[in-house]
């Protein structure tokens, strides 16, 4: 935090927006940070295309170690996946980066490829719920879903505006993966899913595609998309016979401290039930689609959840959308497991 307060005010010296922004990322909560080049290099642009060659220099270096560890975690080989669904609003490869992983890392060459590169935030939710579909239209499947997100490959040294300096001050860069299997594991048996759009919304947050690469467009109105979008969480739960407000874990995208003060207050919950969103957040950062996933690392290594634990896997994006599931806490056995 104490040098991105230093370089912005360096970078940013003089401009009347300065004060405000310095404030509001001090508010953020975020006291750490991960980026894939030293600061100094992060602040210059080299343009895009250099940009997008590190994005997949980087993405080729970092993402095996990850998806290595989830398989294992999961007690499968690559040649058990049937799927991989790939996530990142970064950057863009085109196959996609899970061509490589299939020739590179050992996965069969019928092992289908789901990239999702527009759904930002939210994609983490998304992927988890499709690869919960997945499993329910294909029984007996496992599905790897995969994130990266380089977020500071995104910054733009021109872009002063409030919206810019505060996202400067926010996000972060993580790689993450996770198993959804069709039978058998530990963790957490998904039972319901859901999706949700905001009508009106889709210019809230955004990209503009210019020569100098993806600029990031946040209207000041997004942090109050937790009271609308509450009562859909509430809805889903009831819907599923449960109270919302009374459940076992939460993993919810950590956009910022208000988003996730709002659905407390919201969803009438103790803000400390959102703890392994805060400290997500505090640690690394808006880390974008991956998020849902480090919560959920952190929930595994809680090591407290009791069999049929009941929990809410939330991720909010572009659209502004909604991804929702529910599930129990599972021992080995229970089908369509996020392990």
């Amino acid at each position: 935090m104490e040098e991105t307060l230093d370089f912005a005010e360096r970078a940013h010296a003089g401009k009347p927006q300065l004060a405000l922004a310095l404030r509001l990322i001090r508010n953020t909560g975020v006291r750490k940070r991960h980026i894939v080049q030293p600061i100094e290099k992060t602040l210059r642009h080299p343009g895009f295309e250099e940009r997008n060659r590190v994005y997949e220099v980087e993405s080729k270096k970092r993402t095996p170690r990850v998806i290595e560890q989830a398989l294992a975690n999961a007690e499968l080989r690559a040649r058990d996946v049937d799927a991989i669904i790939y996530v990142s609003c970064t950057g863009f490869m085109m196959p996609s980066l899970t061509a490589w992983l299939i020739n590179t890392l050992g996965f069969r060459s019928d092992t289908r490829q789901i990239p999702i590169a527009q759904l930002g935030c939210a994609a983490g939710g998304a992927a988890i719920n499709r690869a919960h579909d997945f499993c329910a239209a294909h029984p007996g499947s496992n599905v790897l879903v995969v994130s990266c997100e380089l977020c500071s490959l995104c910054y733009q040294p021109d872009a002063d505006d409030i919206g810019s300096l505060l996202s400067d001050g926010l996000f972060g860069d993580a790689v993450a993966a996770a198993v959804v299997r069709g039978e058998g594991g530990v963790g957490i048996d998904l039972e319901r899913n859901a999706s949700y759009l905001i009508p009106g919304t889709e210019d809230w947050i955004s990209y503009a595609v210019k020569d100098t690469g993806f600029h990031f467009q946040l209207d000041r109105r997004v942090p109050g998309t937790m009271e609308p979008l509450a009562p859909v969480l509430r809805e889903m739960a009831k819907d599923h016979s449960w109270d919302v407000g009374k459940l076992d874990f939460y993993l919810i995208h950590a956009g910022g401290p208000r988003i996730l003060d709002d659905l407390a207050k919201f969803l009438e919950v103790d803000r400390e039930v959102f703890r392994h969103s805060w400290s997500t957040l505090n640690e690394y950062g808006n880390i974008a689609s991956a998020v849902v996933l480090e919560a959920g690392r952190r929930l595994f290594e809680e090591d407290a959840q009791a069999a049929g634990a009941t929990g809410l896997i939330a991720g909010f994006g572009p659209g502004i959308t909604a991804e929702m599931a529910l599930g129990t806490w599972a021992a080995d056995g229970v089908p369509q497991t996020f392990a």
